[in-house]
């Protein structure tokens, strides 16, 4: 039997400010497929993500709308959160506070920024936090707190907390924005290592480096609605992107990344 897609817009309208942020969005991710959504700021990048994380819905009810995930239109948040993990740029300035960097992981289990006294935190707990930052080699900074991080071993931080409950898809929203080159270099391997170990990666971003060689599609964004969907190679052009950008650009490839001039 055919699994439901991961992700199934249909004609999703959502207003903001009774003006459309999304307008007829129609599209659909299925699990380990990765992607990456690309669109100028103002394109309706963070409004998708917040449709998706259910902190606004479709302005109008099904048949008219649909928006699936997993081919449920109706979820408790904790339960799509063991699911579907999201790193957004708040939420990393968010994690940068005065706890230890195992807190900070270990506080996914609780979708709190830290752990407070009225959470129970069990030994399994700790034993996936060691395991998730193990992964992103983050293991021999747990006692250290995260202001002392450096920008990349914190952005690392937020992904171990995001993979401690073995979500089956990470949205990684603008992951390498207000980084240094080092930093982003960092990031985008752990985006990589991500894909290549059976997590579903989906991409918001504006900017194509952040494109890492494991995706193969890209869903292009402009003023709410989808302007291109296809592979990356068809997408990733310099008339397509002169056109979603609105300014004249080219474009170069180099070890599987794109690069915009």
């Amino acid at each position: 039997m055919d699994q439901p897609p991961l992700i199934e817009f249909d004609n999703v309208i959502v207003e903001r400010d009774s003006h459309p942020a999304l307008n007829g969005v129609t599209f659909s991710i299925h699990a380990g497929e990765h992607v990456a959504i690309l669109g100028p700021n103002g394109s309706g990048k963070s409004t998708l993500i917040h449709a998706i994380t259910r902190e606004c819905y479709p302005r109008y009810p099904p048949p008219r709308c649909r928006l699936r995930l997993w081919g449920k239109e109706q979820w408790h948040l904790f339960e799509l959160r063991a699911l579907l993990g999201i790193v957004t740029n708040d939420l990393a300035a968010r994690c940068v506070r005065p706890h230890t960097v195992e807190e900070t992981v270990l506080s996914g289990f609780f979708s709190s920024i830290g752990v407070w006294p009225n959470h129970e935190v069990t030994g399994a707990m700790r034993l996936k936090a060691a395991e998730a930052m193990r992964f992103f080699e983050i293991g021999h900074l747990k006692d250290r707190l995260m202001v002392e991080l450096s920008s990349g071993e914190a952005r690392r931080a937020v992904f171990a907390r995001a993979l401690v409950n073995d979500p089956q898809a990470l949205i990684l929203d603008e992951p390498a924005n207000s980084l240094d080159i080092r930093a982003q270099h960092e990031v985008r391997e752990a985006m990589r290592k991500l894909a290549n170990n059976g997590v579903t990666v989906i991409l918001v971003t504006h900017h194509l480096p952040d494109i890492i060689p494991e995706i193969g599609r890209v869903i292009a964004l402009s003023h709410g609605r989808i302007a291109a969907d296809g592979s990356k190679h068809d997408i990733l052009t310099a008339d397509t992107l002169t056109r979603l950008f609105g300014v004249p650009v080219s474009v170069h490839r180099t070890d599987g990344y794109y690069h915009m001039l």
